[in-house]
Order: structure tokens, then C-alpha cells, then sequence
């Protein structure tokens, strides 16, 4: 079933079309202003957008400029909406990306002749795309199947209530304490048991999946967060974003209604980002972070040292907290090359005003040198693996 999205500020005209195209088999879903358009753009993925132009705040415009500058809907067909067959207004559209116009008032055959038609020419583009990168070896004739089957199958998997975010301890070097926590999503499948995230992540970013799955996981751990505020322990709860999350047009703003809806302090919330999204947009990127700083949350970059990113990066974003990957930690010793490339690492942080956050600590030798070169925070099987929230609560009464 094709989806639309319709973006129209007056709601008898959104009622209308959204009924009309019920009755005409489609998923629809329907947004009253640009904001919303946007977000719900990203979050579903439609396979047509109908927007209207004329719209207080975000105009049809300012839609499509950020959805066209977006790689998740850079490519979504795009339909206007206006009350003026105007020629220069109709050029403007075009110009930014619109792929058809129609002016009100339509008829059902011209709104459902006009969704067709950029659906089949669509579907030929994505033929010709699939048909190239089959006959290259690197998809199969019925991939496209198979991955709405695995979008269908982790929806499901939400609905029915099978992920779960476990916490892992973050401890505090010098006082040997929990003072945070690293909220990691789990699929406790019904017959097939715990499934790692490794065979789960990737599908649903390949989805989109991962928009709808971040979100949850995020609410989740905030409001478990300020459930163990309000019984008395001081935390913080660091929780990823993944690349496309990161790229929604209103991130900052569901971030805030999140914390607004669990009543968690921003100050008491970690976001985590890896290297990689730093040297995609790095103009985009800052402003984007800014904004997350603005609400008054932390930012951290995870797995530093395993991307590309230059140094100087450091001094440009916006950043809280430095996480050295664990590859570096394994079997640290003194003399060792990793020895040499986590000391200046920590230095290089600490002279920046930069908490260090070392993961994967596995052994009392590696806690031993991360001590001695006063790095501030471990995480790792040393002290606990990621647990449920009950175990994880145990640890907290337990004083650890």
C-alpha cells in the first residue's frame, strides 16, 4: 500500500483529500502545518507528499527546500497545492524541486491522476536503479520485498512490546560510583531469544526503522531516568543517535517534547554521536549540535579514534564528552603503541574542557592505567554488563 503524506493548514480541505484517498486504497497520513509535514516526512518515509504553498510559519517552500536537502526525502515526489494558477509562482516551485502542481479546486481524477503518475514514474526510475545494481551483483530482484518485510517484522516487534532498553553502568574513577548510564536497545524475540543489535541495527537503518526505534529508546530511558531521580539517585543517561535521526529537520524539537513529556532535566541527558557524522555536513552538524547544547543536554562523540574526523573538529563542535572506543582499551599496558594514543588522547581532552569516557574496560590492568592517567569515567564488563532496568536498579541500592 503506497503511502501519502498531506501537508494542509485548513482542515476541511485536508479532511476531503485524506478521505478521498482512503477510499482509493492508499495509507495516508495527514500533517496541519510545515512542522509537522517535516517531521512526519522523515519519520514515515511517504511515497508522495502533498503540500499545500500558502501555510503560517513554514510555507510550502521552506518545506521542500529542507526536505530537498535532505538525503532520507531528497527523492520523495513532491505535489503542490495553490489556490493561483500563477506562472512565476508554478517556475518558483519548480525550481525548487516540485515535481507537479494542482490548483485548487481539483477533481479526484486530477489529485489521484496526479499521485499516479509520479508513483509509476517512480517505480520506472527505481526498476531502472534495481535492474543496474542486480545485473552488478549487488541486489537481488526481490530486495525491495524483503526489506519491507523486515521494516513490517521490527514494527511489529514495537508494537507487541519485544524491545528493551538494558543500562550499563558508567563509573566514576575516582569514587568508584555509578554516576551514569548507557541506555542500549535489546530484541528479546519470542522464539528466537535476545537477538544483538548487530543483526537488528543495520536493518532497521536500512529501513528507516531506526527513526521510529531511536525515538522509543530514547523516551524509554528518560522517563526510566526520572523514575530513578525521583527515587533519590542523581544519574545521567547517555543514549545514540543514529545518522538518521540525526538528520531530522526537528530533532531539537522532539528532543525537548521528550524531555518536556518525562519531566527529565536536559542537563541529565547524554546524547551520543559517532565520529562519521561529524565530516558529512560539518556547517550542518554544528548548528544541529547547538541547538541539542541550547536545551541544556550533554553531547558526546562515541567511538573517537576509529573515524576520520580531524582533531581541529574538537575545537568547532559543540562537544561534553569524548568516548575512546574500546579497540584502544583492549589490553592496555604501559609501552604499548594504544598506551600512547589513550594518554594523548585524554591530555588532548582534558586541555579542551572535555569529560573522557573510556569503553570496554574488561581487566583490573586496564582500569589500573586509566586511573593513573586520570581518566575520568569507565564502562565495561569489568563492573557490569548492560542490564534490565530492575538489575540495574539493584546495583543502585546496592551503592555501587
Amino acid at each position: 500500500m503506497k503511502k501519502i503524506l498531506v501537508i494542509e493548514d485548513e482542515q476541511l480541505i485536508r479532511e476531503n483529500i485524506l478521505k478521498l484517498l482512503k477510499a482509493e486504497g492508499f495509507d495516508v497520513t495527514g500533517a496541519e502545518n510545515g512542522a509537522q509535514g517535516l517531521y512526519a516526512a522523515v519519520s514515515n518515509l511517504p511515497d508522495v507528499i502533498i503540500c499545500d504553498v500558502m501555510m503560517p510559519e513554514l510555507d510550502g517552500y521552506g518545506v521542500l527546500v529542507a526536505l530537498r536537502s535532505n538525503p532520507l526525502t531528497a527523492t520523495v515526489p513532491f505535489v503542490f497545492l495553490t489556490g493561483k494558477a500563477n506562472r512565476s509562482e508554478m517556475r518558483q516551485g519548480m525550481e525548487l524541486g516540485a515535481d507537479d502542481y494542482l490548483t485548487k479546486p481539483f477533481s479526484k481524477a486530477e489529485l489521484v491522476g496526479a499521485i499516479s503518475s509520479r508513483l509509476k514514474k517512480q517505480e520506472a526510475v527505481a526498476e531502472q536503479y534495481n535492474n543496474l545494481r542486480w545485473q552488478n551483483g549487488a541486489l537481488t530482484p526481490d530486495s525491495a520485498h524483503k526489506l519491507q518485510q523486515i521494516k513490517t517484522n521490527l514494527c511489529n516487534a514495537l508494537e507487541r512490546e519485544e524491545f528493551q532498553v538494558y543500562y550499563q553502568p558508567q563509573i566514576n574513577v575516582q569514587t568508584g560510583k555509578i554516576m551514569s548510564a548507557e541506555a542500549l536497545v535489546r530484541w528479546l524475540h519470542p522464539e528466537k531469544g535476545l537477538i544483538s543489535p548487530a543483526e537488528f541495527i543495520p536493518d532497521a537503518e536500512e529501513t528507516g526503522f531506526i527513526i521510529q526505534l531511536g525515538e522509543w529508546v530514547l523516551q524509554t530511558a528518560c522517563r526510566q531516568m526520572q523514575v530513578w531521580h525521583n527515587a533519590g539517585f542523581s544519574l545521567r543517561v547517555a543514549v545514540n543517535l543514529s545518522p538518521r535521526q540525526f538528520h531530522q529537520p526537528d530533532l531539537c524539537s522532539r528532543v525537548a517534547q521528550i524531555l518536556a513529556e518525562t519531566g527529565l532535566e536536559p542537563s541529565s541527558l547524554e546524547l551520543e554521536l559517532t565520529e562519521s557524522l561529524m565530516v558529512e555536513d560539518a556547517e550542518s552538524a554544528i548548528a544541529a549540535l547547538q541547538q541539542l547544547k541550547n536545551l541544556g543536554v550533554c553531547i558526546s562523540i562515541d567511538d573517537f579514534g576509529t573515524g576520520y574526523s580531524s582533531l581541529s573538529y574538537l575545537t568547532q563542535y559543540p562537544f561534553d564528552t569524548l568516548k575512546i572506543d574500546r579497540c584502544f582499551i583492549s589490553n592496555i599496558t604501559d609501552g604499548c603503541t594504544n598506551a600512547a594514543i589513550v594518554k594523548a588522547i585524554i591530555e588532548m581532552a582534558h586541555s579542551l574542557c572535555l569529560e573522557v569516557i573510556a569503553e570496554g574496560v574488561e581487566t583490573e590492568a586496564e582500569k589500573d592505567f586509566l586511573c593513573r592517567y586520570e581518566c575520568d569515567t569507565m564502562q565495561g564488563y569489568l563492573f557490569s554488563p548492560p542490564l534490565v532496568a530492575a538489575d540495574f536498579e539493584r546495583l543502585l541500592l546496592e551503592g555501587k
